[in-house]
């Protein structure tokens, strides 16, 4: 219950920021082109708070918190008194009205900026993107990537952490194929370009990540099956196991890995199986019977209550992605690029079929990852702020009536056309416009619960 709790305040506040952004863009142009503002509300329905400014705009808060709008003097709705008109959105030129609604998204590319300018000021740790292992007969083994190599670029872009990698990766989807700039496996010497055909890639995000599901997975150190935390109320410390111990038997594997252990627990949800440790050079045998819990897919589990011994990471692989003042500017910029690059070729991917309707994302996941981010701290929300942000942006741009986008769209008809769309036609379009919005929303909710 605290985990949902968490979640929901940190969606409410990612969330909140991102719609004030939003809004705030079409608020800032729309006074400055002398338009007369009347509301400025975050979320919508019954008032929480507001308060008229000097500026006579309702400043608003809403209950629901799912969203924003600015309701600005407009004779399309309203009655506007003769001596108004001047201030009426309608009757302002056309590039002026169309600079108030590119604001809003304008705004979340320039926050997602923002935000990645105080992620590289601050700094955040990372590690190289120095390949482990990979699976033999894999598109990555047959494209000749090895164990020790560092991923420098993916098609051309450069990579200096995972986050960059994956992005790359995700990038790919429905591609044919895709080439990886990598160093030696010493990483001593000249770099070497790996061609992966991607005609047999099959990359299910529910199931496993990107890297895995190419044949390969990220350096880590070494994991040894030395206890280093015992749950006293967990099957393991039931079973009488202790910080310490080093398992040599699991069942009836020998001398297994850390992989090896938590497979058979896994797989022996409620069932005993005898557990060989050393303790103090003393062979001793236990019997554990792991718990069970329900995993994603329905299947029960098993777990133990316990964690191991992880080496420490090479202090050549580690490193602190941060930068100065001014060259976090640059850095900032390059990164929302990247995203906004990512973003729109999924979308795009997304409406040919490439990707499918099951990739999409709704509230729940959002409210997930903002709470995911902001229990790792600071820097780590400020991503996915900016994220979330290039997104939103992004989304408002489609040119669907009741976006941001279609009402750009009916601008651009009115600049060739020089005389405005027709409102029937425009209220038609605004029609078929929420229908296709509220149906994509629906898929993605009908997706965060299928992932629960």
């Amino acid at each position: 219950m605290t985990g949902i709790l968490w979640n929901f305040a940190s969606f409410i506040v990612a969330l909140g920021i991102l719609v004030a952004v939003h809004e705030f863009g079409h608020f800032w142009v729309a006074r400055r082109c002398g338009v007369k503002v009347e509301t400025f509300s975050i979320g919508f329905g019954k008032s929480i708070w507001s308060r008229i400014g000097k500026d006579g705009t309702n400043y608003n808060i809403s209950i629901i918190p799912l969203g924003g709008y600015v309701k600005m003097l407009d004779g399309r709705v309203d009655d506007v008194p003769p001596e108004q008109q001047a201030f009426a959105f309608d009757k302002k030129p056309l590039w002026k009205r169309a600079s108030i609604v590119a604001a809003g998204p304008a705004f979340n590319f320039a926050f997602a900026v923002f935000a990645y300018w105080l992620v590289f000021l601050i700094g955040v740790p990372a590690v190289k993107p120095v390949v482990g292992e990979v699976t033999p007969q894999s598109i990555a083994a047959e494209a000749g990537l090895q164990p020790g190599m560092e991923l420098i670029e993916v098609s051309g872009v450069k990579t200096r952490d995972w986050e960059s990698v994956n992005m790359g990766l995700i990038a790919h989807i429905g591609d044919d194929m895709m080439t990886l700039t990598v160093t030696t496996p010493d990483q001593v010497g000249s770099s070497q370009v790996k061609t992966l055909d991607l005609s047999t890639w099959e990359f299910n995000p529910e199931r496993e990540s990107a890297l895995t599901s190419l044949g390969f997975r990220p350096y880590s150190p070494e994991i040894e099956p030395i206890l280093t935390s015992v749950s006293e109320d967990g099957a393991a410390g039931v079973a009488g196991l202790l910080v310490g111990d080093e398992i040599i038997q699991i069942g009836n594997m020998s001398s297994p890995t850390w992989a090896q252990v938590v497979e058979v627990i896994q797989e022996s949800a409620n069932t005993p199986i005898d557990v060989i440790v050393v303790r103090d050079g003393v062979e001793v045998t236990h019997t554990l019977t792991p718990n069970s819990r329900e995993a994603r897919d329905g299947t029960q589990i098993g777990f133990a209550g316990i964690a191991p011994k992880v080496s420490e990471w090479p202090e050549s692989y580690r490193f602190d992605l941060q930068y100065g003042v001014f060259d976090s500017i640059g850095k900032a910029v390059e990164k929302t690029g990247q995203v906004i690059s990512l973003t729109v070729t999924m979308l795009k991917k997304l409406i040919v079929g490439d990707v499918g309707l099951n990739n999409l994302s709704g509230p729940i996941s959002i409210a997930q990852g903002a709470g995911a981010t902001a229990d790792y701290g600071l820097v780590y929300f400020l991503g996915f702020l900016a994220l979330i942000s290039v997104n939103l942006g992004i989304i408002n741009l489609v040119p669907l009536p009741m976006l941001d986008g279609g009402h750009l769209l009916f601008f651009a008809v009115e600049a060739v056309t020089r005389r405005p769309v027709p409102e029937k036609i425009q209220e038609m379009g605004y029609r078929i416009g929420g229908m296709i919005i509220f149906a994509l929303m629906a898929v993605a909710i009908f997706n965060d619960f299928a992932r629960l």
